[in-house]
């Protein structure tokens, strides 16, 4: 299976993640002629068992990581064994993701519709009615347990770990982070779900204890977003921005603690508070 990264050129592939702009920079009467680097968003299309189903629009790295994400917190699959292969292949127009599925997996997905275009911000794609966007998962039971010094330590290494947002401002990214090591791993994306459905799919694909540690988002905590966290039963999201109200309800039924504007050593809890200490 292909492991991209994020690096200027995926050679696998040969989508840049960003490129290169003369642009005229001014600051008040100053001008300035200079390079900048600009964010690169694709269409990517995910196939189960060769038949479209969704058009995303993203960045071109870690698509193996995107498509298990992806995959798992859509309810397209129940247990990353399901995920029973992905191949990527350049198109002239964006990145096809072929992804095998069991067929019992397969008929279940045809019923939910397809050929779906989503949007960078699109969250809840894949979803063609009513009950398929609001999904209730199952009670979240986690032990997570977080001092609000260590909270404040992550945010504060986080910025230096978005190393594709550094060089175009751009990026949103979905840290893990473990309480007594800090952030152990980043994903980057246009797009906050999809910056999300990648890491969700690395802790699928390596085989994460999600008891043992938390989210942090660069964006607002949506319901889709907290629906994503609850479904693979990781107890703890921290967004740096506002919840919605439709989060904040969803997040006190599945049992998950929630936290909104994340900054420095300031943040506010919304939902089940025991799992952040304060001394």
């Amino acid at each position: 299976m292909l492991n991209t990264k994020n690096q200027m050129l995926d050679n696998e592939l040969g989508w840049t993640n960003y490129q290169h702009r003369m642009v005229n920079r001014w600051q008040g009467s100053a001008h300035s002629h200079v390079e900048d680097c600009v964010a690169e968003e694709v269409p990517i299309v995910l196939m189960y068992n060769s038949i479209s189903h969704v058009v995303m629009l993203a960045t071109p790295t870690n698509l193996e990581d995107f498509a298990l994400g992806f995959s798992m917190t859509e309810g397209i699959i129940q247990h990353p064994k399901e995920f029973l292969s992905a191949r990527v292949y350049q198109r002239a127009n964006g990145i096809e993701v072929q992804v095998k599925i069991p067929e019992e997996r397969f008929v279940c997905l045809t019923d939910k519709g397809r050929n779906l275009t989503g949007r960078t911000g699109c969250g809840l794609c894949g979803a063609s009615t009513l009950k398929q966007a609001v999904r209730q998962p199952a009670p979240v039971h986690s032990s997570i347990s977080v001092t609000a010094e260590q909270l404040t330590a992550a945010l504060a290494d986080l910025h230096n770990r978005q190393s594709l947002n550094q060089l175009t401002g751009a990026i949103h990214a979905a840290a893990w982070v473990e309480p007594e090591r800090g952030i152990i791993d980043v994903r980057e994306d246009v797009g906050r779900h999809n910056a999300l459905d990648k890491l969700l799919g690395l802790l699928c694909r390596t085989g994460k204890d999600v008891n043992a540690g938390y989210i942090i988002v660069t964006s607002r905590a949506s319901y889709e977003m907290l629906q994503k966290t609850a479904f693979l039963g990781i107890g703890l999201l921290v967004a740096i921005s506002a919840p919605t109200g439709l989060a904040i309800r969803l997040a006190e039924q599945a049992g998950v603690t929630l936290v909104g504007f994340a900054r420095g050593d300031k943040h506010v809890i919304y939902t089940h508070p025991q799992r952040i200490i304060h001394t």
